[in-house]
C-alpha cells in the first residue's frame, strides 16, 4: 500500500512491444525526479518542511514538484510556460501551488528567458525560498537510480540501448549512469527537436515545435553531452507520426517525444538488432489530444521515414537528422581552429 498519491503515479510499466523492443511507461516521469530532489534536500537540511519551493516548467515538472511538495509538507511556487494547460492548472490551484504563466512568446528562447527572468525577480523579493534548477541542479538525477534498477531487474541479461528525450537531462543521463553502474552494457540514444541549443540545432527552426519539454533555448547544466553514443533530431511532424503508429499498433497513449523516441528506437533496431531497446514514454498522450493527435490523418506513413544520417551540424535539416555523437564532436574538435 502506498502512502501518497506520488508514489503511486511514478512507477513505471515496462511493456514488450516486440522481441528486442521494450516501452519504459509512466504516467507522468518527473515525479521519480522531483521526489528524490526534494527528499535529499529535506535529508540535508538545506530545506524544512513548510519552506516554499519554486521553478520553472512546461508542463509535467510543475505537477511532478507539486505532488512532491504535497507528499512532504511543502509549498510550492511555478512560473510556467503557457504549454501548461488548464487541466493541469486547476489541479495545482486545488493543491495549493502559487501559478504564474508567462505572456504567450513567439519562441521557446524567449520564453525560458521570461520564465527565468521572473524567477529571478521573484527570489530577490522572498530571498528564503529554494530555487530547484530542475535543469542544472544534479540533485534530479538521485530517483531516477529506482528506475534503473527497474530495467536492470525485468529486462534480461545483455546489451541494452535507452532511447528518450532530452530535456533537462536528468532521466536519461542517470538512467544510462545509474544502469552502467550496476555493470549494463548501455547505449544512450538522445533524441531532440530543432532548434535547440542542448546538441546545436539552433540555427534549424521548426515552427510546429511544441515539444518544448525535450528541448532547450538556453544552456542546460544537467545535460552531461559524453554520456551519449546517438542523437536523433525529429521535428514535429515525425514526433506526431511516430505518436500515431505506437498508438495504433501497440495502444500506447502517449506524448509527442514518445513518438520521437519510438521512431528512433525503430531505427537504430534496424541499423543494430543485438541490444534490447527500451524506449522512455515520459507522459501520456492527454495534452496533445488537440495540439497533435487531432491531426493523426495527416501523419506520414511510418513505414517510409527515414532520417539524413549527418557528419557536421551544418548538415542538419528537416525533417529528421541524427547522428554518431562522440564523432561529430571528434570531426568538429579536429576541424576547430587552433
Amino acid at each position: 500500500m502506498y502512502e501518497h498519491i506520488a508514489e503511486a503515479l511514478k512507477k513505471p510499466d515496462l511493456i514488450s512491444l516486440q522481441p528486442g523492443l521494450v516501452c519504459l511507461r509512466f504516467e507522468t516521469m518527473k515525479i521519480y525526479s522531483a521526489l528524490g530532489a526534494v527528499r535529499h534536500l529535506l535529508e540535508t537540511g538545506a530545506v524544512k518542511p513548510g519552506d516554499t519551493l519554486i521553478d520553472s516548467s512546461s508542463g509535467i515538472y510543475a505537477q511532478a514538484l507539486a505532488l512532491a511538495c504535497h507528499r512532504y509538507g511543502m509549498k510550492c511556487h511555478i512560473v510556467g510556460s503557457t504549454t501548461v494547460d488548464r487541466p493541469l492548472r486547476v489541479q495545482l490551484e486545488i493543491l495549493g501551488v502559487t501559478l504564474e504563466q508567462v505572456r504567450p512568446s513567439k519562441n521557446l528562447r524567449l520564453d525560458q528567458e521570461l520564465r527565468v527572468r521572473r524567477i529571478a525577480e521573484i527570489l530577490e523579493a522572498n530571498p528564503s525560498y529554494h530555487w530547484m534548477r530542475q535543469y542544472h541542479d544534479s540533485i534530479h538525477y538521485y530517483g531516477y537510480r529506482d528506475v534503473a534498477e527497474v530495467i536492470d531487474q525485468q529486462v534480461p541479461a545483455g546489451p541494452l540501448a535507452l532511447v528518450g528525450g532530452v530535456g533537462s537531462g536528468a532521466s536519461t543521463g542517470a538512467i544510462a549512469t545509474y544502469l552502467r553502474e550496476a555493470g549494463r552494457d548501455v547505449s544512450l540514444v538522445g533524441v531532440q527537436p530543432f532548434g535547440s541549443v542542448t546538441f546545436g540545432s539552433e540555427h534549424v527552426a521548426d515552427p510546429d515545435m511544441i515539444i518544448a519539454g525535450i528541448g532547450s533555448a538556453i544552456e542546460f547544466k544537467n545535460v552531461r553531452h559524453e554520456l551519449y553514443d546517438r542523437i536523433h533530431w525529429v521535428n514535429f511532424d515525425c514526433a506526431l507520426s511516430g505518436a500515431v503508429e505506437l498508438l495504433r499498433s501497440s495502444g500506447v497513449f502517449a506524448g509527442l517525444s514518445t513518438g520521437a523516441a519510438y521512431l528512433a528506437s525503430q531505427w537504430e533496431r534496424r541499423r543494430n538488432d543485438s541490444p534490447t531497446y527500451v524506449f522512455i514514454a515520459a507522459d501520456t498522450g492527454h495534452r496533445y489530444v488537440e495540439s497533435a493527435y487531432a491531426k493523426h490523418a495527416e501523419a506520414h506513413d511510418f513505414d517510409t521515414l527515414k532520417p539524413h544520417e549527418i557528419t557536421t551540424l551544418e548538415e542538419l535539416r528537416h525533417p529528421w537528422s541524427t547522428t554518431s555523437w562522440p564523432d561529430l564532436r571528434a570531426s568538429s574538435e579536429s576541424r576547430a581552429p587552433r
